[in-house]
């Protein structure tokens, strides 16, 4: 692509994203840090992808989460997974109606905009397999119906890191379902005071709306037209490659640490989400800083590492540091 062709798409984008800094604007007025998390949170929706979010109690996954759908004048629902969930209460189920001797369905609280599965690893298999078809599918079957479901359409998961009793662990084909796995950490003390100070106020800060879910449908179309060099494509390539056959990649030493590598899913995640990256910071080109933004959050639950690699302290986040220092930078 000529120069000329990817200053004028830049201008373009420029216009087309104005809607993100007003996002992250008005969010910060609820939210005290976490920029991250709310760019992962927008990334995925421009990407139509789900969100895996992994940390303690008490780090506002839930509140980043409503103030999101709240500025983006979304629907939102938040379903507490528990052993004893069933997957009609997620998807909902058929009603008999007394009146006029018919089955009626009654929708689930996952039809919605914005899904918040909180503890998902809580729920039972049965449950975590209705709520892969509608994050695979769109859709959702109830009796001899299927609906479809709104648009956009993201789940953000919660899993708690520190206790497994239990549980039941998210198979890797659902793991490879989600676009991002984001770990949320705790706040700096600044942060925190700033926290503490806000939320001790008689009326808490609230988010209002600043777009509407159409205007990231149309987001989502603009940043699909991101220009992508044939290097970088190659630069994706190189590093899912890698964590499949790492001898290959002149890492030999990682043959022993990965049990399973990335899937094509991971691939093409990398390509969205370095797109969607290089929109929310107003360019119209993707750069290799865009990849290796996102690249800890796209792979690191994709890659299995093996038992040996897990007694040495090894995990997967270590692997994808070593394949980014090691592939070559186009």
């Amino acid at each position: 692509m000529a120069n000329m062709d990817v200053q004028s798409l830049t201008e373009e984008i420029k216009k087309q994203s104005q809607f993100v800094d007003m996002i992250l604007a008005e969010s910060s007025k609820v939210i005290v840090g976490q920029k991250t998390l709310l760019e992962r949170l927008l990334m995925a929706l421009l990407c139509d992808g789900h969100v895996l979010l992994e940390g303690l109690p008490g780090l506002a996954k839930t509140l980043t989460i409503k103030t999101l759908a709240d500025v983006i004048h979304a629907d939102f629902q938040r379903i507490q997974f528990t052993p004893d969930l069933l997957p009609a209460d997620l998807v909902g189920t058929m009603i008999f109606n007394q009146k006029t001797g018919e089955f009626t369905p009654k929708k689930g609280p996952i039809f919605t905009h914005l899904v918040l599965a909180d503890e998902i690893n809580r729920a039972p298999a049965k449950v975590q397999s209705a709520l892969l078809e509608a994050m695979g599918e769109h859709q959702v079957t109830i009796g001899e119906t299927t609906y479809p479901m709104q648009d956009p359409f993201i789940v953000l998961a919660t899993q708690n890191p520190i206790e497994q009793e239990g549980t039941y662990p998210l198979p890797e084909a659902q793991l490879d379902r989600f676009l991002f796995k984001v770990k949320v950490g705790y706040p700096t003390q600044v942060e925190e005071k700033t926290i503490l100070n806000r939320m001790s106020a008689v009326e808490p800060p609230k988010a209002t709306k600043v777009c509407h879910p159409a205007t990231i449908l149309e987001g989502r179309k603009v940043c699909a037209d991101i220009y992508m060099d044939e290097k970088l494509k190659d630069y994706i390539l190189a590093l899912v490659f890698a964590t499949r056959f790492p001898e290959k990649a002149g890492m030999p030493e990682l043959r022993q640490q990965i049990q399973v590598g990335a899937s094509p899913r991971a691939t093409i995640a990398l390509a969205k989400a370095s797109r969607a990256n290089a929109f929310i910071h107003h360019r119209g080109f993707v750069s290799p800083e865009d990849v290796k933004s996102v690249a800890y959050d796209v792979l690191r639950h994709r890659i299995l590492v093996t038992f040996e690699a897990e007694a040495d302290g090894i995990d997967s986040e270590h692997i994808v540091k070593k394949i980014l220092e090691h592939v070559e930078v186009p």
